[in-house]
């Protein structure tokens, strides 16, 4: 029997799931986070970007997410990307990990992709282990540099608000 269910972030769970994608992002505050996650768990966009969260049968709250998105690369063709993947649990994180990895596989599958990148951020080393043991590989890394944290924090703002439900239609 499976201890953990994976499932798309459904919207009722944006405030439950907060405290998980603190772990990855900790200067996020609650407000960016519910913009974010409502355009991203959108269910009509789900064959392009999603929420995924996993969740112990016997508790209410999630224990590990991940934030998809189906991008075209020219070595692979299209990929599925997976970021700020989370998985905390009190008992053990290997089996949040292990149902986050067989999940991601899986949606890679359904959503014709020939890779999965994942995308570990610095302080995720209890995820690590668990995505090469699954069969990941390093194949990089990946370089960041910030711009004035204003002009950063007015960008995100843009970038995430919710564009109206026509947009939101004409796209699906």
């Amino acid at each position: 029997m499976k201890t953990f269910t994976v499932q798309p972030l459904a919207q009722s769970q944006i405030h439950a799931a907060y405290p998980l994608i603190r772990e990855a992002v900790p200067t996020l505050d609650l407000a960016a986070w519910s913009r974010f996650a409502r355009l991203n768990a959108d269910r009509r966009r789900a064959a392009h970007i999603g929420i995924m969260v996993a969740q112990r049968r016997s508790r209410p709250y999630p224990s590990g997410l991940f934030v998809y998105r189906k991008d075209a690369d020219l070595q692979y063709g299209l990929v599925l990307t997976a970021d700020h993947f989370v998985a905390i649990d009190i008992i053990d994180h290997r089996p949040v990990v292990s149902a986050l990895t067989e999940s991601l596989e899986a949606l890679a599958r359904r959503l014709a992709c020939n890779a999965i990148r994942s995308i570990v951020r610095v302080g995720s080393t209890d995820v690590t282990p668990g995505l090469i043991g699954a069969g990941y590989r390093l194949e990089g890394a990946i370089l960041c540099k910030q711009f004035d944290r204003e002009a950063v924090s007015d960008a995100r703002a843009d970038f995430f608000r919710i564009p109206s439900e026509a947009k939101l239609a004409a796209n699906a």
